[in-house]
């Protein structure tokens, strides 16, 4: 009886859904008719869209473009799906696009699409004031009278019956707020032509205000009766702030459509060859390069590549773009630098042996041979520092004579080597290479040094228009000329997004080493902090006060940079206990204290493998859920994300909780270990605890042990 009764009430629902529906379109329809000079399959588009009114969309039909006489723009319709530029055709013949052109009865219709596209550069501009980023902005061509949804580059083309339910299935971008502020604002930037209003006498019914008296509307599906310009309507930084705090509310994975004016400026910026974008952590760099990507691939015909060291961060990156503009993500290319070269190898036919524990054994053993009993040990008797010595600056920089090595300068690196040093690192150096080679194997280094090799052979016949490089401070000069290679200096190819204070790695490098050259407003730095507040910004900042740093571009930085700050409700907690079992309780009670959806914000950070296993079993047997960053790919999960300092790079959390964040900050001074190693070691160490520190929003915890 119950089941009989829920499936009645069902239909009644449908039958009174689909009568709604079929009272809409008239009252739509005969609003549409309103609009004398427009044409049927015109009035047809404009009554579906004027339903979508009352979903809190706006509709402006026949508006003048700016800065021309004559020129219109069909309909600009503002939604929660962002800005979409219609042009409407009545075109006889369904129009093709096999070919990638429009054509219609034989004929190219080009011409059409490039106007479409020359209105929405123009609205892009229009809206990039209020700090929306272009990737909220799309175009669409309604072909009246024809079913059809396709592509002509970046405008879809779709026909009359498919336009609403496209519409309707976009992702939301703006709350009902920002839609209003965004529609009055083009309402005024693109005016009416005279005599193209119309009031309708009757408003298109919604399930919100059905059986309540009805304002007259315009075309735009708002009261006819236009507020005065005092009303105005809405004031630019008050958009911006709302905007802000809408994001702050959504889950962290949700990337803003609104921006920064100075961040859309890039976002939106043409630049006549490789170009850099700097900044200390948290202003948005990283956000930048990913709408930045979405535009680039919107507006080329050939695939985008986007790179980062970290293998973990391409993953993450891909949904976030697949989320923010998802008709180009088919086009772009996420990788970490490896496995891109792994790949293009592979494609190439260049075989890779790469087998990274033979490749140690090597190693291990050319030390056992030439390096423990050598000079090297009154520097530093760990094999491990002189490891990064050859991964870093002998191969890292391509160096395959002791005489460029004998002089080359040691970037990160603070360890004075006297000549006798150098020969003795280039001793091992050859005699690892020598037992690799007998091993058959290729170390990571080479995979990079082979793909350079084969792009240089190869030039002039790679698939990508633009390279996005994130995190370009942890690469090597041998990556960064792969991928400069690639694109070489064309306008728009190369764009390097990073900050030399985030390095984590050893060695390093200069533009001008890579043949890079960032020349005037090529060269960009953000220094407005979006993420951090004043406390966690400070906190963050004392670690690396006294360290100055070198950056890619060759200027000597102080640790402590002048940081603009929007954001003021973020805390630190420390949490000091005198034993580890103590401290680790303090960490469970914390993490106990959230309620479950804020887990979801809230990351784990650790400096090593060791600690990261300690602390993932000590969540688990508390029955706190666990996703390892390793796992991890950009959508939201209701765990406690845990991983490495390193490994947190490129990402931000609600909260962030670093377990004995103090440990490896002091090593002791003994006659086997020398100051100097030390010193460079703990740096490298402060260099990480402050990018792990920098990844928090709202709440840095910081846990140690008195001991």
């Amino acid at each position: 009886m119950a089941a009989g009764g829920s499936a009645s009430r069902r239909a009644q629902e449908a039958r009174r859904q689909e009568r709604l529906l079929r009272e809409q379109w008239q009252a739509a329809r005969r609003q549409a008719l309103r609009w004398e000079a427009a044409g049927e399959g015109e009035q047809r588009v404009a009554a579906q869209l004027l339903i979508l009114t009352a979903r809190g969309w706006r509709l402006l039909v026949d508006r003048r473009w700016p800065g021309t006489r004559a020129a219109n723009v069909d309909m600009l319709l503002v939604g929660p799906g962002g800005v979409f530029v219609l042009d409407v055709k009545n075109w006889r013949s369904a129009p093709e696009t096999a070919d990638g052109t429009l054509r219609s009865a034989g004929e190219p219709r080009d011409a059409h699409v490039a106007k479409l596209l020359a209105v929405t550069k123009a609205t892009e501009g229009a809206v990039a004031s209020l700090g929306m980023s272009p990737v909220a902005v799309q175009p669409l061509m309604v072909f009246a009278g024809h079913s059809l949804d396709a592509e002509v580059g970046r405008v879809r083309l779709l026909g009359e019956r498919e336009v609403g339910p496209v519409l309707l299935s976009e992702r939301c971008r703006l709350p009902p707020g920002s839609v209003r502020a965004v529609a009055d604002h083009l309402d005024r930037v693109f005016p009416e032509y005279e005599g193209s209003s119309v009031a309708p006498d009757e408003p298109v019914a919604g399930p919100e205000n059905r059986g309540a008296a009805q304002p007259a509307v315009g075309p735009t599906g708002e009261p006819s009766g236009r507020p005065a310009a005092s009303d105005g309507l809405f004031d630019l930084n008050s958009l911006r702030e709302a905007a802000l705090e809408e994001a702050l509310r959504a889950p962290i994975e949700q990337w803003m459509t609104f921006l920064d004016p100075d961040q859309v400026s890039l976002v939106r910026r043409n630049w006549s060859g490789p170009a850099r974008i700097n900044g200390p952590a948290g202003t948005g760099k990283t956000v930048v390069g990913l709408h930045r990507t979405a535009r680039l691939a919107r507006r080329t015909t050939g695939r985008v590549l986007y790179v980062t060291f970290a293998k973990n961060l391409p993953r993450v990156q891909s949904t976030f773009l697949r989320a923010m503009s998802p008709g180009v993500a088919d086009r772009v290319d996420f990788r970490s630098l490896h496995s891109f070269a792994q790949e293009f190898l592979r494609e190439s036919g260049v075989p890779v042996r790469l087998h990274g524990d033979k490749a140690l054994t090597a190693f291990n053993l050319a030390w056992k041979r030439v390096g423990r009993g050598s000079c090297l040990k009154e520097i530093d008797p760990s094999p491990q520092y002189w490891k990064e010595e050859i991964d870093h600056i002998i191969k890292g920089r391509g160096i395959t004579s002791f005489d460029e090595y004998a002089t080359v300068p040691r970037r990160r690196r603070r360890t004075g080597l006297r000549r006798a040093h150098r020969h003795a690192v280039w001793e091992l150096y050859e005699a690892y290479e020598s037992l690799r080679d007998e091993r058959g194997v290729h170390d990571f280094n080479d995979v990079l040094s082979l793909a350079l090799e084969e792009a240089h052979r190869r030039a002039g016949q790679h698939p990508y228009t633009a390279v996005v490089v994130d995190e370009v401070q942890d690469l090597t000069l041998v990556g960064v000329r792969l991928l400069h290679t690639l694109v070489g200096d064309a306008p728009n190819g190369l764009l390097l997004v990073g900050d030399g204070q985030q390095a984590v790695y050893p060695g390093g490098f200069r533009l001008a080493d890579a043949g890079i050259d960032i020349r005037g407003d090529r060269g960009q730095v953000l220094r407005t902090n979006y993420r951090n507040s004043k406390e966690i910004l400070e906190a963050a900042l004392t670690v690396v006060a006294d360290d100055t740093f070198e950056d890619i571009d060759g200027l000597r930085t102080p640790g402590r940079r002048d940081i603009d700050l929007t954001y003021h409700d973020g805390q630190v907690t420390r949490a000091s206990r005198p034993t580890r079992a103590e401290h680790d309780q303090a960490l469970l009670e914390a993490l106990h204290g959230l309620a479950p959806s804020a887990r979801a914000g809230a990351a784990v950070l650790c400096p090593s493998l060791r600690a990261i296993d300690h602390y993932q079993r000590l969540l688990e047997r508390a029955g706190i859920p666990v996703c390892p960053l390793e796992q991890y790919d950009g959508h939201p999960v209701d765990a406690v994300k845990i991983g490495s300092y390193l490994r947190a790079k490129g990402l931000e959390f609600k909260s962030v909780y670093l377990p004995e964040h103090d440990a490896a900050l002091t090593r002791p001074v003994t006659a086997d270990s020398p100051s100097e190693t030390v010193d460079e070691r703990d740096e490298l160490a402060r260099s990480q605890l402050f990018v792990a520190m920098t990844r928090a929003r709202d709440l840095l915890w910081l846990g140690s042990v008195c001991r």
